[in-house]
């Protein structure tokens, strides 16, 4: 498959990448690929200098601050209709370009490079890498697709794809979220595999604790639009067990003669608010189902676009 690089825009989001910018910018250029785009998050060092000079396009970041803003305010300077987005850190490999771009050329949507079966020694920590498989399985539950590396930065995208997901997180979970968008749109999604090396320029961003914390809670909370099912069951499921932990506080001490009328109605409260929670999900996922069935009804009723 032949990939006209004149259609692609290379976007790299910055911050602080100095010592690595201009290496990658000046691959992707001797690979032919023309169109590069650098949005640089207001960078402290020489980032967005280094990288106008290699012949980037290079724009600062006018939207807030975090990685999940620069790639929803990088929809306004693209106009190429497939998109190969990387970090500028170094760890990924502009030889595996092609790799991400083919199965846009053969009819893919979204493309997520997988770097949880090929790195370098070094480039994830072990509680890095199990901490990414749980997350995987986690959004495999709630969102019912497994996607190998969701958290991954090397993803390739078609550009009516990319402005048809409906992107909100500022941070690190701009990457669970495309995931999430992605799945709930129904894109047809290809993972393959690349080479993730160990981050040879500025210390690291990531918070494995902190930001691996806001990564799950954004797992569960993207699912009330695509799995509301999950969502409020997991809500549901809480009280339920707190109304079943009382009530067994309340059996024991009944058992034994004392009585605690109040906790008795606060148990059976519970566990019905917590059963409706459920149930709430359950007729949520019905709607959810019935509006995604009516859509791709209406798109397939939509005459076909008229030949150029």
């Amino acid at each position: 498959m032949d990939i006209n690089k004149d259609e692609v825009c290379i976007f790299i989001p910055t911050l602080n990448e100095a010592p690595t910018i201009g290496e990658l910018v000046r691959s992707f250029k001797e690979m032919g690929y023309k169109n590069i785009l650098v949005l640089d998050g207001n960078s402290t060092d020489n980032t967005a200098g280094i990288a106008e000079e290699e012949g980037a396009s290079v724009f600062l970041q006018k939207r807030g601050k975090g990685k999940g803003n620069a790639i929803i305010e990088a929809l306004d300077y693209i106009s190429q209709p497939y998109v190969l987005m990387l970090d500028g850190d170094g760890t990924y490999l502009p030889e595996d370009a092609e790799k991400m771009l083919e199965p846009l050329f053969e009819g893919y949507d979204h493309v997520i490079g997988n770097r949880l079966d090929n790195f370098e020694k070094g480039a994830l920590s072990k509680l890095n890498h199990f901490g990414n498989q749980i997350i995987n399985y986690l959004f495999k539950v709630a969102h019912g697709t497994y996607l190998n590396d969701i958290l991954s930065g090397y993803r390739a995208f078609t550009l009516k794809s990319m402005k048809n997901l409906n992107l909100r997180e500022s941070g690190f979970e701009i990457e669970t979220e495309i995931s999430a968008e992605s799945v709930r749109n129904e894109q047809k999604i290809k993972v393959v595999d690349i080479v993730y090396k160990k981050r040879p320029g500025t210390e690291t961003k990531l918070r494995p604790i902190r930001d691996g914390g806001k990564i799950i809670t954004a797992v569960w909370r993207l699912a009330k639009i695509s799995n509301p099912t999950f969502y409020f069951g997991v809500i549901g499921l809480v009280i339920v067990l707190i109304g079943v932990i009382l009530g067994i506080f309340v059996s024991i001490d009944w058992v034994k003669g004392i009585t605690h009328t109040e906790l008795t109605i606060l148990t059976v409260l519970l566990i019905i608010i917590g059963f409706q929670i459920f149930m709430f999900g359950v007729i949520a996922d019905m709607l959810v189902s019935f509006n995604r069935d009516l859509k791709m009804e209406i798109q397939r009723l939509q005459p076909p676009n008229p030949p150029r």
